[in-house]
């Protein structure tokens, strides 16, 4: 099985079980003697144009799962730095279990999107805003200084109900309008503390 679906079932499987459960071994097994094996196969095969495309490939997959797996690292301390000590005590296992899963599906989606040079000028923004302001992360292209994605998440306080935290994201493609919804948790009735208090 090409590495890139075994690491995409792993993610899934992750995501579908919210971690709690571990992959099966026949998806996170060692691919080296299957890969020995293909390399015996293709022996009397052409290898010019094997050579030629594969490393490519595996480069690419690599780097895309480099920043994937640097990105979702990213997303979680920067989320952690932004609630603070005190509202990441009060969400911090629902954040985890329910919002940053979907944080993930759309970097991976964003990771698969786009094609090596972009993925190696992709960069993740180093400090969310304290206050009462939405930014979570943003993940920008240094070679251009524009942002890709932006990741928020909004003070939500319905007439007559509590507080709640709604996590989106906006992107490029349209200009960043439209708020991508990820979730929301409930806060309380309590009006909640300033981010990074």
């Amino acid at each position: 099985m090409p590495p890139w679906i075994r690491k995409s079932l792993v993610v899934i499987f992750t995501i579908l079980t919210f971690g709690l459960v571990t992959p099966p071994q026949i998806i996170i097994a060692d691919t080296r003697e299957s890969d020995a094996a293909k390399s015996n196969h293709i022996e009397g095969m052409n290898q010019s144009a094997d050579e030629q495309i594969n490393p490519y490939l595996h480069e690419y997959l690599d780097k895309s799962n480099s920043f994937f797996d640097y990105a979702v690292r990213q997303a979680e301390q920067q989320s952690i730095m932004k609630f603070g000590p005190v509202i990441e005590e009060s969400i911090g296992d629902e954040f985890r279990s329910v919002i940053l899963p979907k944080i993930e599906e759309v970097i991976m989606t964003l990771s698969s999107r786009l094609d090596e040079d972009q993925l190696q000028h992709l960069v993740i923004s180093k400090h969310p805003t304290g206050g009462v302001s939405e930014k979570i992360f943003h993940i920008y292209s240094a070679k251009s200084g524009q942002d890709i994605i932006r990741f928020h998440v909004r003070r939500d306080h319905p007439p007559l109900d509590g507080y709640y935290f709604n996590f989106h994201y906006h992107t490029f493609e349209d200009s960043f309008q439209t708020h991508h919804e990820l979730g929301t948790i409930y806060w309380s009735k309590n009006t909640p503390p300033n981010w990074q208090s």
